[in-house]
């Protein structure tokens, strides 16, 4: 049987969305959760001095959404067909530029700039992002993509529910978005393995 290990900071962070697909499987994997203060040491034995890492049988991988989609693509979540991935990286790289964005916000050190950042982020990204998944989910059913759950539909849970911690209005005016977020997040794995995981900040 494959072992995996995978390696990232006790954050959900970027690299949440790994560990969410390998719950949503029902694939065992060690999970390795680095504390900040002992990233220094850690450091030199990752293949580019970055986080996160997975091991595959001892072998060390990187690149988060490439582990991620290859996860997926083991275990059935990566959709059927070739159309069936694009459809999903259509969702999964609007998703991930919305993430980037926060991400930029949250760190900005320039005060001005980061609540400029922030009122563009909750003004016209988010409603503009969340418009086209409405209408991508309105014409496919209750899941991104296929009638089975998907990497499109996790990583979209994963990232939107955070947002909603900022701002519990953000899909207010898109019911089927909302319907498909609580629905993934009630996938029995998902929703025992949320209940459990370490409470962090990001």
């Amino acid at each position: 049987m494959t072992k995996y290990t995978y390696h990232y900071f006790n954050v959900k962070g970027r690299g949440e969305i790994v560990r969410l697909i390998f719950v949503a499987a029902g694939v065992d994997f060690d999970d390795r959760r680095i504390e900040f203060q002992d990233w220094p040491k850690v450091k030199p034995t990752t293949p580019t001095g970055q986080l996160p890492v997975l091991e595959i049988d001892g072998k060390k991988h990187f690149q988060r959404m490439a582990i991620a989609r290859y996860i997926a693509r083991e275990y059935g979540l990566a959709g059927k067909t070739n159309m069936d991935r694009l459809l999903i990286e259509q969702v999964v790289d609007i998703v991930h530029d919305l993430h980037e964005e926060m991400i930029k916000s949250m760190f900005e050190k320039d005060e001005a700039r980061k609540a400029e950042q922030t009122k563009q982020l909750k003004e016209e990204s988010i409603p503009r992002a969340m418009g086209i998944l409405s209408k991508t989910l309105k014409d496919n059913g209750g899941q991104f993509v296929g009638v089975n759950l998907s990497l499109a539909d996790i990583y979209f849970m994963d990232i939107v529910s955070r947002f909603l911690k900022k701002d519990d209005k953000v899909l207010d005016k898109f019911l089927e978005l909302k319907a498909n977020l609580d629905k993934t997040m009630s996938e029995p794995k998902i929703k025992k393995y949320l209940t459990k995981r370490p409470k962090t900040e990001v």
